[in-house]
Order: C-alpha cells, then sequence, then structure tokens
C-alpha cells in the first residue's frame, strides 16, 4: 500500500468517526451534516465525499437512514446513530 492509499485511508476513519460523533448527538440530513462540519473547520469537505461515506456507514451498520418530510421541500434522508455505531465511535474515541 502507498504512502497516499494509507494517509487516504487515515483521513476516510477519522472523518467516519467525526460523523459518528455528530450524528451521535442528534439526527442529521447530508446537507445538514456538511453545513455542521464546516462549523468544526471541515470547510473543503466535497459533498462527493459525505454522501458515499454515509452509503458505506449504513451498509456497515454504523448508522440507519430514515427518510422523513421536509418543510422547505422534498423528503430528507435522516441519519441515526446504531448501537454498532455507538460502539465504533467509543473505539474512535478510545484510539484518538
Amino acid at each position: 500500500m502507498s504512502q497516499s492509499d494509507i494517509s487516504s485511508q487515515m483521513l476516510k476513519g477519522i472523518f467516519q468517526g467525526c460523523l459518528l460523533l455528530l450524528i451521535n448527538h442528534q439526527p442529521y440530513y447530508g446537507y445538514a451534516i456538511s453545513q455542521e462540519l464546516s462549523k468544526y473547520g471541515f470547510t473543503d469537505v466535497p459533498k462527493g465525499t459525505i454522501y458515499p461515506l454515509l452509503m458505506n456507514m449504513e451498509k456497515k451498520g454504523l448508522i440507519v437512514g430514515k427518510t422523513k418530510p421536509s418543510k422547505e421541500g422534498p423528503q430528507r434522508k435522516y441519519y441515526y446513530i446504531t448501537s454498532t455505531g455507538k460502539q465504533a465511535r467509543k473505539t474512535f474515541l478510545t484510539q484518538w
């Protein structure tokens, strides 16, 4: 594995941990996650990075998405942390 592959994997792992920390506080939908992350210094993260990571986390059972109506337009998919996600969050905090 090259150095850039290792760095990319580390960044994904850190970013996943940050998403688990965020979603642990309350459910968020994709765009709101992006806005919230920018408050914590993640201003240059493309939206195209967030959604694939959320889908991957959902496949792993770390989060679950539920579609809900929105007052401002179309339905939104809100993400909730699962018990598996809470355990992964604890592991992330311990290792961090």
